[in-house]
Formats: C-alpha cells, sequence, structure tokens
C-alpha cells in the first residue's frame, strides 16, 4: 500500500457535517496554552503555502500566552489565528464540530443534508446529499445562501453557517437563496432530519430507463470506508454488460483512498493523480493495474461534483478511459489532513495541492466535460435528465466502437 493510500486522514471535499477519515492524533497538550502552540506548530511545519499567506507567522506563536486560561480561551485564540491564513478549508473544530465530523464515517448525521462551501467570498450550496430534506426541497448545487433564519450570510465562515444550520431533528431552518437565472431571492423552510449516508447505487432518476446492455452506478460520495468496495461488487455482479454509467453529479468527494481505489478499478495502467506538498515534493499514485472492466465507461458530472469527484474524472479523461458529459465541475484541488487535538478538538489542515495526470491544476477551475449537456431548470422541474439521456448515447456508440475520445 502506498503512501497516500496510508494517509486516510486526507480529505478531498469540504462538508458542512463531515465524513469519514483516519485521524492524525499525534498531539499531545497538558494545558490550554500547549493546545494553541500545538496548533501554531502543525500550520508552521505542514501548511502547503509556506508563506501563511504572506505573513510573518511567528508573531501568533506567543501572541496570547497571558490571556488563554481555559480551553474556551484556546478556541477563540486558535480560531483568530487560522483565520489569518485566509483558507476557508483550514478549519479548527470544538469538541462538538469534530463529533460530529468523526461520527459522520458510522453513515448518519442530523441536519438538512447539505454541503457548502465558500466560493469567491460567497457561501454556496456545492450539493445536496440524495435523497435528504435539502434535496427534497428543491436546493441544487452552486445555489447561493443568502441568509439563515433571517441572518445575512454576508461575510460568514463555513462554521458559523453550520452551526445556524445544524439542529435538533423535527426543528426547521429557513434558507434565503440566490440562484444563477432567476431574479428574485427563493426562500426554503426546510425540517432538519436525522440523515442516513449512502454512497452507492444502481436508483436510477425518477421518469428515466437505462437500457439492459449499460450498468448505471451513482455514486454520490467517497465519503464511507464501503464505497470502493460497493462500486467494485457492482462491478463484479455485472458482467454481462456492455458499458458503464458512474453518475457522479453532486458527488462533493471523500477520501482520497476511494477517488484512487475506484480509479484504479477502471485504468489498467497510467497515473491517477499526483498530489504536491509546501516543499514543492511531487508524489504521483499511479494505477496497479488491477482492472476489473474494460468496458466503455461515460462519467456523468455538474458544479456539484468536487474534489474527489474531480480526482477520478480527471484521471479518467486524462487517460482517454472514459468521455465525460455535464457540465463544469466545482474546482477544488486541495488537500486537508485532520489532526486530533486534546479535549477532543481538532484542526483540519490544507497540506497539498493536487495535479490531474497531466498536470492540470483545477482549483478554482474545475474539470470540463468531454460533452457538454447543460440541465435547465424546466429539466429538472419536469424530470427531463437530459444529461443522462446523452450518457447513454454515447455509451451506445462506445460500444459500437463509433465513438471517439477527443485527444
Amino acid at each position: 500500500m502506498n503512501k497516500a493510500m496510508k494517509k486516510c486522514a486526507v480529505l478531498f471535499g469540504l462538508f458542512v457535517f463531515g465524513f469519514g477519515w483516519t485521524i492524525n492524533s499525534n498531539v499531545h497538550a497538558a494545558t490550554p496554552v500547549e493546545m494553541y502552540d500545538n496548533v501554531w506548530r502543525l500550520i508552521n511545519t505542514k501548511y502547503v503555502d509556506q508563506t501563511n499567506n504572506e505573513q510573518n507567522w511567528n508573531k501568533w506563536r506567543h501572541k496570547y500566552d497571558r490571556v488563554i486560561q481555559t480551553d474556551e480561551d484556546a478556541y477563540v485564540a486558535i480560531d483568530t489565528m487560522v483565520a489569518s491564513l485566509n483558507d476557508p478549508y483550514t478549519k479548527f473544530l470544538n469538541p462538538k464540530e469534530f463529533q460530529e465530523e468523526t461520527s459522520s464515517i458510522k453513515g448518519s448525521l442530523k441536519g438538512i443534508g447539505i454541503q457548502i462551501g465558500v466560493k469567491d467570498g460567497k457561501l454556496m450550496v456545492i450539493a445536496p446529499i440524495e435523497d435528504t430534506p435539502a434535496e427534497k426541497a428543491g436546493l441544487l448545487a452552486d445555489d447561493e445562501i443568502i441568509s439563515i433564519d433571517g441572518k445575512s450570510t454576508k461575510g460568514i465562515t463555513v462554521d458559523k453557517a453550520a452551526d445556524q444550520i445544524r439542529g435538533e431533528e423535527g426543528t426547521k431552518v429557513t434558507l434565503q437563496i440566490k440562484r444563477k437565472g432567476v431574479e428574485a431571492p427563493i426562500s426554503y423552510t426546510i425540517t432538519r432530519a436525522e440523515i442516513e449516508i449512502k454512497s452507492v447505487t444502481q436508483k436510477v432518476p425518477t421518469n428515466m430507463e437505462v437500457p439492459d446492455d449499460i450498468c448505471y452506478i451513482r455514486l454520490s460520495s467517497f465519503i464511507s470506508r464501503n464505497a470502493s468496495k460497493e462500486v467494485k461488487d457492482i462491478i463484479l455482479k455485472n458482467p454481462n454488460k456492455k458499458s458503464f454509467i458512474l453518475d457522479l453529479r453532486s458527488n462533493p468527494g471523500g477520501l482520497l483512498s476511494n477517488a484512487i481505489y475506484i480509479s484504479d478499478m477502471f485504468l489498467n495502467g497510467g497515473d491517477i493523480v499526483s498530489t504536491v506538498d509546501r516543499d514543492g515534493y511531487k508524489e504521483t499514485q499511479k494505477a496497479t493495474g488491477a482492472i476489473l472492466t474494460t468496458k466503455p465507461l461515460v462519467v456523468l458530472l455538474n458544479k456539484g461534483s468536487a474534489s474527489a469527484s474531480e480526482i477520478f474524472s480527471g484521471a479518467m479523461k486524462d487517460n482517454k478511459r472514459a468521455v465525460l458529459v455535464g457540465t463544469q465541475s466545482f474546482g477544488k484541488g486541495l488537500v486537508q489532513e485532520i489532526n486530533k487535538l486534546p479535549n477532543n478538538s481538532g484542526i483540519n489542515i490544507t497540506i497539498q495541492k493536487y495535479l490531474t495526470p497531466n498536470g492540470t491544476d483545477i482549483h478554482k477551475k474545475g474539470i470540463t466535460p468531454d460533452v457538454t449537456v447543460e440541465l435547465t431548470e424546466e429539466q429538472v422541474k419536469n424530470k427531463d435528465d437530459v444529461q443522462l439521456k446523452k450518457a447513454i448515447e454515447i455509451a451506445h456508440d462506445l460500444q459500437k466502437g463509433s465513438y471517439v475520445v477527443s485527444k
């Protein structure tokens, strides 16, 4: 097993409620001041930008020594220090937040089922989780959340937004949304619930039919430890299918290891992804040759496809293994490591950036599909999945050898 596969503390994607990982817990401290200092040292040695947002990082080390008396004091001081990095993905997690992240790996969480992120200073919906209150209410990827329960989100952090959106099962939260192409803001009042995280399904979207010769796989996240096994099982149980469609639309990401394992199932050699750390050290993960199928593959993606979804899509595209259909992906090319701190708190630190096999940095850019197919509001409303229809068409062309992947 290579270095990246062992480092399951590495996450791709930003999640309101957090998802699965292996935690780096090599941090020990006896006092709040020492906890603060541990975070300072972790960032000083691991943060991907050695300039720490072009500032003298030493100025923070003992800045609050005289005022930190309790764990709560340390939390505030750490938050202030981390905010100076101006990186929404490097964040401190208090015990409650850390517990919510770690518990999500068990397959359930409480909330409305939504992933959010800050993009260009705006609080955005990365994607609603499939079959959750958020999805059922009608929230869409790339919606901008302009207020939560009447409070403006201007300048809000992801952590604070998550705190406001979360709540007890059965309670309600109201989100005001600004949607592209819609002039007036849209208000959604959503009832919170216990959310079961399902990663893999073969359930076809409503009003759609997939021909019997095509194996349709919907992968809603790379979160679960079982995600790669579930995909593998579906492939092995469908040896007579002539092609595959892997639907990664609104898949916000998850574990690096899952992205690598699942890519490996479709690649007979070639690079999968490269990571570059603060020292410029580049490590490339290659396919092992343990390919499970050589059948044609079509990948569906959209604005909600982020991180691990982009790792997989980039690997398939650059290796000419699949045809990508849909719209531009989200564009998150950074790697976070989760570090456990004393008293069950934690710190997520951006430690690397990643590149596709061709060396492309997709951060804030996303991956461009081979075939662009927009899905209009009217089509969503009428459940007319023109993207999947196009994927089916291309899958059949690939079966006949009549479709050529662009060079």
